[in-house]
């Protein structure tokens, strides 16, 4: 190989092997303040579960409402963090799938 070749060559390598860890993040992966997701269910269930068997007649309409509130944003947090596809996702998946078997 002449030496034109292997300029650019070596130029890539060392760009590729100076500049990766650049991007590699600094976050802590144990990050120990969160609550697992099981527990998190659980306190979510059990809340569900007082709001319902609350004595809701001596409640003003405020507090009915404020309860209405809670209740769909403790709802609407328990049913987050499903895997969401796109259809060209799916269609890409269907297709390689068809072309593998």
């Amino acid at each position: 190989m002449s030496p034109k070749k292997i300029i650019p060559v070596l130029f890539m390598s060392m760009c590729i092997t100076l500049f990766t860890p650049v991007f590699a993040g600094t976050e802590n992966p144990l990050n120990t303040t969160e609550v697992p997701k099981d527990v998190r269910a659980q306190q979510i269930e059990v809340r569900l579960i007082q709001i319902r068997n609350m004595d809701k007649t001596n409640l003003t309409s405020t507090e009915k409402k404020e309860l209405r509130k809670e209740v769909k944003g403790l709802r609407k947090e328990a049913r987050s963090g499903g895997i969401y596809l796109s259809v060209g996702a799916i269609i890409i998946i269907i297709l390689l799938l068809i072309l593998l078997l």
